[in-house]
């Protein structure tokens, strides 16, 4: 029986109505979500038993939070009670040639204001096997990712498989340290990384040549990917999404995998009427960390799967991807499966 643990902000979402612009919006649809907290969603939804660490604060508006992740049946056991504030952020959704747009208001927050020692990371990680982080959490404050460091340390001193999702905001590094700083001590703990050539460059601490800054392709993945494998060991699988964007309500995915030896490519899921594309990488994440569990020696399968999972994300209003294997599998079968492609 597999267990995941992940640990991250949970966020109070308040988007504007039918696509309005903030100007237009006279009510918001409220909505509990954050990277972490999504990732258990789809994993809890595909049978895995999860468990979701984080702070939020003891009053209705943390108990309501509470309530909308036993529904999905995520564990919250572990989740403590404590400080001013949810964090917010507020939505735009875009539509057609106008993109989406995010307002975060997060300072101070439950979560931001976290010490090392106050979670039981033992405790915690009690019967799992696989934990799970985002940037995110190292980008909100300094103590944060204090606390991250103990919680990535005590999974990789009990041998548990740890992932991150980069997911590199700038926009969220407010505190004086940038994300070369902070994040290669972590890093050097994972054994799965989902990041990007520009993840590389700015999370990773890899120089990458001029050639191949700002490029997108499967030139520059294989550019960096063993120069990410040098630098951090560990690593044994690094994944990376890829969008075509027609325009906001039109976008394609795949994504690509490598794994020290090969490099592994989705097929191409086209998405023409986009409903909410907000949580979709979470809803990959949430499906490539299922396929590992369940089909490590699949990795077409793998990313096909989780590129699909992300497909059917993009049909739901809301952070949370609640869809089931069978649908996910039902999208794969209508389409060719992952190309595996060797290198030398």
């Amino acid at each position: 029986m597999y267990k995941v643990v992940t640990f991250g902000e949970i966020l109070l979402r308040l988007s504007a109505e039918e696509h309005k612009r903030f100007a237009q919006a006279d009510k918001f649809d409220a909505h509990y979500g954050g990277g972490e907290a999504n990732v258990a969603i789809s994993l809890s939804n595909f049978g895995v038993q999860t468990n979701y660490v984080t702070r939020i604060p003891d009053n209705e508006i943390g108990q309501a939070c509470i309530r909308s992740l036993k529904k999905f049946g995520v564990g919250t056991e572990h989740i403590l009670l404590g400080g001013k504030r949810l964090g917010l952020y507020f939505l735009e959704l875009g539509a057609v040639n106008r993109g989406s747009k995010v307002i975060y208001d997060r300072d101070d927050s439950a979560f931001a204001t976290l010490k090392p020692g106050m979670i039981n990371w033992d405790k915690a990680f009690e019967g799992g096997n696989w934990f799970h982080w985002s940037g995110l959490s190292a980008a909100i404050s300094q103590s944060a990712a204090d606390v991250l460091y103990e919680g990535v340390l005590a999974a990789y001193q009990k041998g548990m498989t740890i992932s991150c999702d980069i997911n590199l905001r700038s926009n969220l590094w407010n505190y004086g340290k940038t994300s070369n700083e902070i994040m290669p001590p972590l890093l050097e703990m994972c054994d799965v990384i989902l990041g990007n050539e520009y993840d590389a460059e700015f999370a990773m601490d890899i120089e990458v040549e001029d050639k191949f800054k700002g490029k997108f392709s499967k030139e520059s993945f294989m550019h960096v990917c063993p120069m990410i494998m040098n630098r951090y060991p560990k690593v044994k699988k690094i994944i990376a999404t890829r969008r075509g964007s027609v325009n906001a309500s039109n976008n394609s995915l795949h994504a690509l995998m490598f794994d020290g030896a090969k490099l592994i490519e989705s097929k191409y899921f086209d998405i023409t009427h986009i409903v909410d594309r907000v949580g979709g990488g979470d809803a990959f994440t949430g499906a490539l960390i299922y396929g590992l569990l369940e089909r490590p020696n699949q990795p077409g399968q793998i990313l096909n799967f989780a590129v699909a999972a992300s497909s059917l994300k993009h049909t739901i209003s809301g952070d949370a991807n609640m869809i089931t294997i069978d649908e996910v599998e039902q999208l794969v079968k209508n389409s060719a499966s992952g190309a595996v492609i060797s290198f030398t």
